[in-house]
């Protein structure tokens, strides 16, 4: 998955080097694998647009709305770039008013191909795609009242959704097998590995395997695979002031120790991309780290 960015000129750019003008400020933003476009959500439509910022296509959400507060659009490629999938919080937007929305258009037409109702009343849904090319995870948050998690397949015109059986845990990262996935809890106490797709808790490492007494730190919502042995979590303390980056071995659940990020103390500015190496942005620019 390609991990763009807003930079303050209005382009959407990514860490290969790919830039997209666009003239109005994305409330969220994707591109595609091959690079050759971008989506972007607006309170009121989905975009494509190429590399010249020329638009191929939109969809519109619903009943235009001059401003929506408290909950913004979510969009994504599949690792294939045959589809974008798009998560529309109906409810909290009033685009529809109904619940929260799942669908899945054609990336070079922009038809709607399937959709289905989540049930929800979310404030966004952060989407992962599945190393297995075929599965999309939508996470969907609900503020206070948790966090709900499906699982989605497009199988010919119809979108299966599977739900996960909690509410409090959100998704952060994908094994490179695919085989497993991290989450963190939504009081921010532990992080777990999960077996994919079923969920079975593997490995679960709170704050005080991460060596604090309880209650003086919490997780931060970030985290994942550095590699296929290795994943990393942030956890920030009581006070907000210290933010430490943490090795967990994934196989046993082991806290390897501490690590400089390079984020300049922010809790979430490593993106984990694989082989070891994360990413890190400063001023819309990509730098890549190892260890």
């Amino acid at each position: 998955m390609i991990t763009p960015t807003a930079y303050h000129d209005g382009a959407i750019r990514t860490p290969g080097g790919a830039s997209f003008p666009v003239a109005d400020q994305p409330r969220n933003r994707a591109v595609s694998p091959d690079l050759t476009q971008a989506v972007y959500a607006t309170d009121n439509e989905l975009v494509c647009i190429d590399q010249a910022g020329v638009v191929r296509w939109r969809y519109a959400f619903g009943m235009f709305q001059e401003k929506v507060l408290g909950a913004w659009a979510g969009c994504e490629f599949s690792l294939d770039g045959a589809t974008v999938w798009l998560f529309r919080p109906d409810a909290m937007g009033h685009w529809n008013d109904c619940q929260d929305t799942w669908l899945v258009l054609d990336a070079a037409t922009g038809t709607l191909l399937a959709g289905a109702e989540l049930g929800t009343v979310g404030h966004a849904g952060v989407q992962h795609p599945h190393p297995n090319g075929t599965d999309v995870l939508v996470d969907v948050g609900e503020g206070q009242d948790g966090l709900f998690l499906f699982r989605g397949r497009l199988t010919g015109d119809t979108l299966e959704v599977v739900p996960y059986p909690w509410n409090d845990r959100a998704l952060l990262d994908f094994s490179p097998d695919g085989h497993h996935f991290m989450t963190v809890d939504h009081q921010q106490e532990d992080v777990a590995f999960h077996t994919y797709p079923g969920g079975e808790v593997v490995h679960r490492v709170s704050v005080v395997d991460l060596g604090f007494e309880r209650d003086a730190a919490w997780l931060a919502f970030t985290g994942g695979y550095l590699d296929a042995d290795t994943a990393f979590a942030a956890t920030t303390d009581e006070d907000e002031e210290q933010v430490r980056h943490h090795l967990i071995d994934v196989h046993t659940g082991t806290h390897l120790g501490t690590f400089d990020a390079h984020t300049g103390g922010d809790a979430y500015g490593a993106i984990p991309v694989g082989g070891g190496a994360w990413l890190t942005i400063e001023d819309g620019v990509f730098h890549r780290h190892t260890r």
